[in-house]
Formats: structure tokens, C-alpha cells, sequence
């Protein structure tokens, strides 16, 4: 058997773990009119896991997070959150919510309406309302910071607050499109321990999408490198760094 073809057989096996999946992308095919960009993708996402897709820009890994959120639909094949096919249902209709690397905060609202923005749309309040944002508030260690607005606090605030937002409503999954990016190394370097700590306080699936490959290390259980719309290798980070099974893994290693 051709290396490819032990690479493929061996993607195969560990895109599909024990146990019921969070997420289930089937045969999954994005056609951007002559561009593939993702080309015949099935993976398995465990419950509880912290997930990462990996690789350089133009490989695949932000359109099939797009996917799983809902902002594009598959050319071909199905998504599936848990035993329910997803495919063509808009984002507000899927159990997952998105954290982007802009943060994307409403800047004349306060942290707290930020917060508690999905919250009011899901037709909660009162003191129900008041107590869920200020103890994801408390989560995100930015107790007393609810009648500040978003250009009062740093870069690093401000994602906690994004991240407070995404976590409110208790979504099934969590997906993080490069929620780092534009922040300072030092600053980065906290944000992925904070993170990490977070989503295992919690035990809800994240997954999370990068080009770093010591971030993707760092933080996830596992993790899949794409290249070309495919999944080149999938396993946990030290097998990957010391086990590369093909020439583009080889490199990030």
C-alpha cells in the first residue's frame, strides 16, 4: 500500500472515535464556483472534546467551520449535530454558537447588554436574565466590568466578553475561528491557557480553528491538519508532532 493511501486509511479510522459525536460532517463538499475548497469530508467531533483544525490559509479549515456554524451550506453531503441533520438550518436555529477573531461586540451597548444580547433574544428576563450574565461575567473574571462598553477594555478583555456572549445560552458546541489572531504574543500566550482552562471547566465541545501550530498543540485534545480541502492526518497533538504520517504534517512537526 502507497504511503497516500496508508495516510488516508489511517485519517480515516481516527475521524471516527468511540462514543456519539457532537459533530458529523458526512462526505462533506464545499464548491466555491471552480474552487474546491473543501472536497469529500467526513469527520467524527467527540462530545466534550477541544477540537482543532489546523493548517494554512486556504486549506479548508474556515469553511468547514462556517459549515458547522450554518454561514455556508455544503455543495454535497451532511452535517449532523449529534443524531440531528443540520444541513440547510440557519445559525440562530443550530445549538452552537461562534466566538471571531474581530470579537464582533456591539460598541454602544455595555458588556452587560453584549452579553446578555442572546439572552433577550431567547425571551429571557428579569433576574433570570441578570443572574446568568453576571455569572458568565464571573466565568470570564470580569466580574463588575458589566456597565463598562467594549472600547473601555483591552484586547484580551474584549475577547473574554466575545467569549461570555458565545457561552451564555449554553450552546451544544462552541466554535473559535482564529479567536486569536489579533491579539499580542504575550497576551495570545494567556489567552490559550485561559481558554484551554475554560472549555474543561465547562466539558462542552470546542472547536477551533488556526494556522498556529503551537497554539493548536497547546490547546486541543485533538486536532486535524488540512491541506487541499482534505484532512492530511487527525490524532492528539503528540502523535502528530512526533508520528507525522505525510509529507505536509512532516512540515508543521
Amino acid at each position: 500500500m502507497a504511503v497516500d493511501e496508508r495516510a488516508q486509511e489511517a485519517v480515516a479510522q481516527a475521524a471516527k472515535p468511540s462514543g456519539t459525536p457532537d459533530i458529523r460532517l458526512d462526505r462533506v463538499t464545499k464548491r466555491f464556483d471552480d474552487v474546491l475548497a473543501v472536497d469529500d469530508l467526513t469527520l467524527e467531533i467527540p462530545r466534550g472534546s477541544f477540537f482543532a483544525l489546523l493548517g494554512p490559509s486556504g486549506c479548508g479549515k474556515t469553511t468547514t467551520l462556517r459549515m458547522i456554524g450554518g454561514f455556508e451550506e455544503p455543495s454535497a453531503g451532511a452535517i449532523y449535530l449529534g443524531e440531528r441533520e443540520v444541513s440547510g438550518t440557519p445559525p440562530y436555529k443550530r445549538d452552537v454558537n461562534t466566538v471571531f477573531q474581530s470579537y464582533a461586540l456591539f460598541p454602544h451597548l455595555t458588556i452587560f447588554e453584549n452579553v446578555a444580547f442572546g439572552l433577550r433574544r431567547r425571551g429571557t428576563r428579569g433576574g433570570t436574565l441578570t443572574g446568568k450574565v453576571e455569572e458568565m461575567l464571573d466565568l470570564v473574571q470580569l466580574a463588575g466590568y458589566g456597565k463598562r462598553k467594549p472600547r473601555q477594555l483591552s484586547g484580551g478583555q474584549q475577547q473574554r466578553v466575545a467569549l461570555a456572549r458565545a457561552l451564555v445560552n449554553s450552546p451544544r458546541v462552541l466554535l473559535l475561528d482564529e479567536p486569536l489572531g489579533a491579539l499580542d504574543l504575550k497576551l495570545r500566550k494567556e489567552m490559550q491557557l485561559f481558554i484551554k482552562g475554560l472549555q474543561h471547566d465547562l466539558g462542552i465541545t470546542f472547536i477551533h480553528v488556526t494556522h498556529d501550530q503551537e497554539e493548536a498543540m497547546t490547546m486541543a485534545d485533538r486536532i486535524a491538519v488540512m491541506n487541499g480541502g482534505k484532512i492530511e492526518q487527525l490524532g492528539a497533538p503528540d502523535e502528530l508532532y512526533e508520528r507525522p504520517q505525510t509529507a505536509f504534517p512532516r512540515r508543521l512537526a
